[in-house]
């Protein structure tokens, strides 16, 4: 086997981490800020995990291939051999076999020394998306080179494994390193914004503001763009404090609490008059600031709370017709937004129907749904909540929870 092609012993991984780490910051940094603001944070960590992931190669062995070629073999150091003059290369005719391994992942990885590694290197060479293992000799038994390739191909493997556990590691932190810095600069923008918008002064706009951002390259296949983003300047907006939005919530569960013990009382009602019934109860907490039949934007809904002329929370009340009627609801609400961080909620009333199979059909159905973006944690059976991007503008996201009851008969 060559010994001049030694794989993993070139750069150690720690320097790879640290350099990977100061690559994710520094590329925060130099967002501009308004991109920087009118973009998606989930969306941006997203970018950043998919560029900055390392891949480790993994070799298709049912893919590998074998060649051979003659050749020259110096034997002047073959003391079996009478050579007169061993101080100069003396070469006979040899054979050279090839083993060519098909990989998948970052080719850099085979240059990276693992935390975990042997005191002896296997040797190889990369071309594109191949190792190339090669064994030169003169008269070889095929039992001889097949235990060479066995070998050679075991410890790559084992440097390879020990590669994946480091990467996976590193992986796994790479959401929250970009979203803390992310955050961090974005809270220091909004910050700096206040504090020149209360010196009481116009804005003066910089002339050298760039109006696009272009990510970097990287040395990858699949090169992830940046999510698109408006780099207009950002204008804070009015939303609905998340305590505030848990409240209401049980504010309206409270409400189906009194469905339950009076059914009699509801059994007739129509969507529009349980609605009012939850607009008496949001307006004795909140104001008189909830409305019925409301137009806004596209259409009207059913329940609105506004602050300064924003709507800062839509609700839906709905009896289950099945999943098409659910994911137009969902349309319903997407109409009605039209600004970021907005709080909705569908109530589901379910009658004469099999609510746990209700149950299971809700998540699947909302999760196909062309906007949806990620599941949040809920924490009761028939909670249901998620993050949707706006149908126009995929960084304005809205938080969506659905709560379904089964409404019993009197």
């Amino acid at each position: 086997m060559h010994s001049d092609n030694y794989l993993f012993s070139e750069i150690e991984w720690h320097s790879v981490e640290k350099a990977a780490k100061q690559k994710i910051l520094s590329e925060i940094s130099d967002i501009e800020a308004n991109r920087l603001l009118n973009t998606s944070v989930d969306d941006l960590c997203n970018y950043f995990e998919e560029k900055y992931r390392f891949n480790v190669p993994v070799l298709h062995e049912d893919q590998i291939v074998v060649g051979q070629k003659e050749t020259p073999v110096d034997v002047s150091q073959d003391l079996r051999r009478a050579i007169r003059d061993r101080s100069r290369p003396f070469y006979i005719s040899g054979t050279t076999v090839e083993i060519t391994i098909p990989f998948t992942g970052d080719k850099e990885a085979f240059r990276i020394q693992p935390t975990s590694y042997t005191l002896t290197w296997p040797s190889g060479k990369i071309q594109k998306d191949s190792l190339i293992l090669s064994i030169t000799g003169i008269d070889m038994e095929p039992e001889n080179v097949r235990s060479q390739i066995d070998r050679t191909v075991f410890e790559i493997k084992q440097h390879l494994g020990w590669l994946q556990a480091d990467s996976d590691a590193f992986n796994r932190q790479i959401d929250q390193l970009a979203r803390r810095r992310i955050e961090s600069r974005r809270q220091k923008l909004l910050d700096d914004q206040n504090l020149v918008a209360s010196l009481g002064f116009p804005l003066k706009e910089r002339p050298d503001a760039p109006k696009t951002f272009t990510a970097p390259d990287v040395h990858r296949k699949i090169i992830p763009t940046m999510p698109p983003a408006s780099s207009v300047p950002y204008k804070p907006e009015p939303i609905l404090d998340t305590d505030d939005y848990e409240y209401i919530l049980s504010v309206m569960s409270n409400m189906v609490l009194v469905i339950e013990r009076s059914p009699s009382d509801f059994v007739s009602m129509n969507e529009d008059t349980l609605r009012s019934h939850f607009l008496v109860q949001l307006n004795g907490h909140y104001e008189g600031q909830a409305t019925g039949e409301t137009f806004n934007y596209e259409g009207k809904t059913d329940i609105l709370i506004r602050v300064e002329g924003k709507n800062i929370f839509i609700a839906e009340c709905k009896y289950w017709r099945g999943q098409k009627k659910l994911s137009e609801t969902i349309d319903q609400l997407l109409g009605y937004t039209s600004w970021r961080d907005t709080r909705t909620a569908i109530l589901i009333f379910n009658r004469n129907k099999n609510f746990s199979k209700v149950l299971e059909v809700i998540p699947g159905t909302v999760k196909t749904h062309p906007n949806f973006k990620r599941e949040l944690k809920s924490n009761t059976e028939n909670r249901f909540q998620y993050l949707f991007g706006h149908k126009n503008d995929l960084n304005r996201e809205m938080i969506l929870t659905v709560l379904a009851f089964d409404i019993p008969q009197p």
